[in-house]
């Protein structure tokens, strides 16, 4: 006999849909996955044979055929288990098929029935097209976030089995889990002193515009940095479950029964891999740290303490928005649009600045000023040098600006480039720019001079205009005057000034 029950597996971030299909027949027992299953999906004859006998199930003694349609595309993980469990109890008669209609199952066998979750519930939960889909209890909630199916969730093998023999109801959702108390997010009036580095950040959130900050140790280059995502805007539905997709397919805890609705934080450290950084792997495509800061803030801490060709892969995924991983198997497209966020000391005893005031050779420092490449460089719309505070502005009472306040300046900007149809100034293309980036006289004459005395490229050119417009959108100005073009200009050091600053 031949039983057949929807479900779905995860490849990358994205659900796709798998059709179990199992057949019982005489011969000799024998149990045989098909279908491209990786060494996870093959030992679900293991535990699926122990989790029927552990909840008293009956386990067919004849050959038994599993097939995971379609077959061209590799399978991966554990949450095949339960409807390979379900339909083999139909294909050997103990349960109807009836009772299976319009029913996808997806999840993870213990040994003794019961009932795990797996990476990726949300985004294979919203790959199935069956109205009601039976998950694991502990992954309830986030199976309902998609909110177009009835989500079943039994304890165990044995619940779901009784209800689908009509022997018992269905258990009642699990009550929502109040989420734990989370600690205050960093807060910019923690920040002593630093204007400039104050007033970068809040260009960069208003106008999604990459940042990089050199500067001595102890200057204040990660304390600024992780206060950014507290000055983004919370994200909106769709971006919230593309987040809340990308975190649940990387293992992530997610908030007890609501999407991820912060802007996340993610900081690596230098001596990440290639694969933890951009994603990818051997068995299973996961998300690395640049698509689980999706919607977010990247922040590289010690940029040049990084491999450059590791630094160099980072170009592609910041242009576009998205990073593509190739394999032999399979190629995986990962979200990517994120705000990247770089601090790094000017030479590699920290100090920088002038001759004299530098430990350092010049090879030393010529070595470490090629560790972040050119075109990298120019990814970055705003380059600035962050100089030890002041004593006296470290000791002074009065705080600055909380990050409430500058958020809702960086709303009111992002509001008007959302007028524009752009999400972001950032993302403004080239030809567009002399459309919505309209410069006064005066500062259409300071970027000529600029341009005929070759400080600043064409590209170049469009990032100080896009940078001159956020700037613009936070003084509520409808054109781009002298000052804008000056100030994104201010925030735009090149490689030289960035060293010796």
């Amino acid at each position: 006999m031949i039983a057949t029950v929807p479900s779905a597996t995860v490849l990358g971030v994205q659900g796709l849909p798998v059709t179990i299909e199992v057949h019982v027949s005489n011969g000799l027992p024998g149990f045989q996955i098909v279908g491209q299953p990786d060494t996870a999906c093959r030992e679900s004859r293991d535990r699926v044979r122990a989790a029927l006998l552990s909840s008293g199930l009956p386990w067919p003694v004849r050959r038994v055929t599993v097939n995971l349609a379609p077959s061209g595309t590799r399978k991966g993980g554990g949450g095949l288990d339960l409807p390979i469990a379900l339909a083999l109890l139909t294909a050997d008669g103990f349960l109807e098929p009836a009772a299976l209609e319009g029913i996808a199952a997806m999840g993870e066998l213990g040994l003794d029935g019961s009932l795990r979750g797996v990476p990726g519930m949300l985004a294979m939960v919203d790959a199935v097209d069956a109205p009601t889909v039976v998950v694991p209890r502990p992954a309830a909630h986030e199976a309902a976030l998609v909110g177009r199916h009835l989500v079943l969730a039994p304890a165990n093998l044995a619940e779901a089995v009784a209800a689908l023999k009509g022997d018992a109801p269905w258990p009642p959702m699990p009550p929502p889990t109040d989420p734990p108390p989370t600690p205050p997010p960093p807060d910019l009036a923690d920040v002593r002193g630093q204007p400039l580095g104050r007033w970068a950040l809040e260009v960069a959130a208003a106008g999604g515009h990459h940042l990089l900050m050199t500067g001595p140790p102890g200057a204040g280059k990660t304390m600024l940095a992780r206060r950014l995502a507290g000055l983004l805007p919370p994200l909106t539905r769709e971006q919230a479950l593309e987040t809340t997709r990308v975190q649940s397919a990387a293992g992530v805890p997610l908030p007890p029964g609501v999407l991820v609705t912060d802007p996340p934080l993610r900081a690596p450290h230098h001596g990440a891999s290639r694969v933890a950084l951009l994603g990818g792997g051997s068995e299973a495509m996961r998300p690395g740290e640049i698509s689980l800061a999706h919607n977010g803030v990247l922040f590289l801490d010690e940029l040049g303490e990084f491999p450059p060709g590791l630094l160099d892969a980072l170009r592609t995924p910041l242009e576009e928005g998205v990073i593509r991983v190739s394999r032999a198997r399979a190629m995986v497209t990962f979200p990517a649009r994120c705000l990247l966020v770089g601090a790094m000391n000017p030479c590699p005893c920290g100090e920088g600045g002038p001759p004299g005031s530098c430990r350092c050779t010049d090879s030393a420092r010529a070595r470490y000023a090629r560790r972040v490449s050119g075109p990298l460089l120019d990814r970055f719309d705003l380059r600035l040098h962050i100089a030890k505070p002041d004593v006296g502005e470290l000791l002074e009472d009065t705080a600055g600006e909380c990050s409430a306040v500058v958020a809702g300046r960086v709303a009111a900007a992002r509001a008007m480039a959302d007028d524009r149809g752009f999400a972001t100034n950032a993302r403004i293309p080239g030809s567009q720019l002399r459309h919505h980036v309209a410069p006064t006289p005066p500062a259409r004459r300071v970027l000529e001079y600029r341009l005929r005395t070759g400080a600043l490229t064409a590209r170049g050119l469009h990032r100080v205009q896009r940078v001159a417009r956020t700037i613009a959108d936070l003084d509520g100005a409808d054109r781009v005057d002298e000052a804008h073009v000056c100030g994104a200009l201010e925030l735009r050091l090149d490689a030289t000034d960035l060293a010796v600053a």
